[in-house]
């Protein structure tokens, strides 16, 4: 089997993802998805570059393709970012082909499941976005802005309660609170941490102690308030507090984790298992959580997950994707003893599960992924819907035709 063509399309999902395809002389297909870390049409460009590395070759060699474009790119960007992200999806596709040449699922391939469905967190955003909530607090004051930001995020944890989801996820950085000093300074007012209390305390409130609750700050504070957030979080019991504080500095991270009697999540903007190891040799993370579809691949995703077993620390990935990243992500999840829970970030995408045929059915059930018994991923995309939300005209190759 040789591989003939690789082909790319950019698709509107929760951001502008890049679908692949690696096309083969036998007629197999194997399908990809990476999730944009640098501009979606960078991305495209990485990957035609690799085709010179690809085309010609036998796609069943997953590794050894992965690391011979790796090793080629050592000089020009192969420590991260969209040269990373690119062959992250191009490798994701050819363990899509070696499933469906073996006529098996990926995660027997991976060494088997150890559970029949995937759990996911709903994350719930911000229950109100920034700029909105910027205009009612123009409108109304501080108080009633706090009140609405309450009201929709407590209505939003409960409707990802009653879709069967068992953990979820709120953003609670907020960079217009009318008590923020000072745009560009990351340090929090007291104001600022007494609001975040006052919804992590109602949003625990109102889903009672059952449910995984985790926050998210996107690395927006500094030090010293990532300490006074994660203190003032915890009587309420979360999940975990991520990204606490900017990723280029490890060793603040590390503070952060020795102050902080929440656990501490990172690890989404770490590339390969180099960065994933350094997280957990420098005891920065309780959990990891590297996106697959972004960092590296498949298979550097099952060497992350060990590394983090061998520390006794969770697995939960990041995940951005539409429901063929998804699923490929669950496989992995479902190949791992340390797996913790999977993102889904397509909550309020009304048309998310209409962009794929799957063979277990709904990609989500439950608020779960389940497992398929069919060869590769056992999904494949729905051009008809795909082709509605293209986000870039390059797609024209993926879908073999201009549109």
């Amino acid at each position: 089997m040789k591989i003939t063509d690789v082909t790319t399309a950019i698709v509107r999902i929760v951001g502008p993802c890049v679908l692949v395809k690696v096309i083969t002389d036998e007629g197999i297909v194997g399908l990809g998805e990476c999730y944009p870390s640098a501009p979606a049409s960078g991305i495209v460009e990485a990957i035609n570059s690799m085709k010179e590395h690809l085309v010609g070759q036998d796609p069943r060699e997953i590794n050894p393709l992965h690391e011979r474009i790796r090793r080629f790119n050592l000089f020009t960007g192969a420590q991260g970012g969209a040269v990373i992200t690119a062959l992250s999806g191009v490798e994701m596709a050819l363990w899509d082909i070696l499933g469906k040449n073996l006529g098996v699922p990926v995660y027997r391939l991976l060494g088997g499941k150890f559970r029949d469905s995937v759990r996911l967190y709903a994350d719930c955003h911000a229950g109100m976005i920034d700029a909105e909530a910027h205009h009612i607090e123009r409108a109304g004051g501080e108080d009633d802005r706090d009140a609405r930001m309450i009201e929709e995020s407590v209505a939003m944890a409960l409707e990802a309660l009653s879709q069967g989801y068992t953990a979820i996820k709120f953003d609670v950085d907020d960079i217009y609170h009318p008590y923020k000093r000072d745009l560009w300074n990351w340090t929090l007012s007291p104001r600022e941490i007494e609001s975040i209390e006052l919804r992590v305390a109602a949003i625990r409130g109102a889903i009672g102690s059952d449910v995984d609750f985790a926050i998210d700050v996107h690395a927006r504070f500094d030090l010293p308030s990532a300490i006074q957030i994660a203190r003032a979080v915890a009587p309420y019991r979360l999940m975990w507090l991520e990204e606490p504080v900017p990723p280029e500095n490890v060793e603040s991270l590390v503070t952060v984790r020795a102050a902080s009697p929440v656990p501490i999540c990172a690890g989404e903007n770490a590339y390969t298992r180099y960065g994933i190891n350094n997280l957990i040799q420098r005891g920065a993370v309780d959990i990891i959580m590297p996106d697959i579809a972004k960092f590296g691949g498949i298979s550097e995703a099952m060497r992350a997950a060990s590394l983090a077993e061998m520390h006794y620390l969770p697995f939960s990935p990041h995940n951005v994707c539409g429901p063929l990243g998804t699923v490929a992500m669950a496989h992995v999840c479902a190949a791992i003893p340390n797996f913790l829970a999977l993102e889904f970030h397509g909550i309020d995408l009304n048309y998310w599960e209409d962009l794929a045929f799957y063979a277990a059915g709904k990609v989500i059930q439950n608020g779960a992924v389940p497992m398929a018994d069919a060869p590769g991923w056992g999904i494949e995309i729905n051009d008809e819907v795909a082709r509605q939300h293209i986000h870039h005209r390059m797609a024209h190759d993926y879908f073999g035709e201009p549109i």
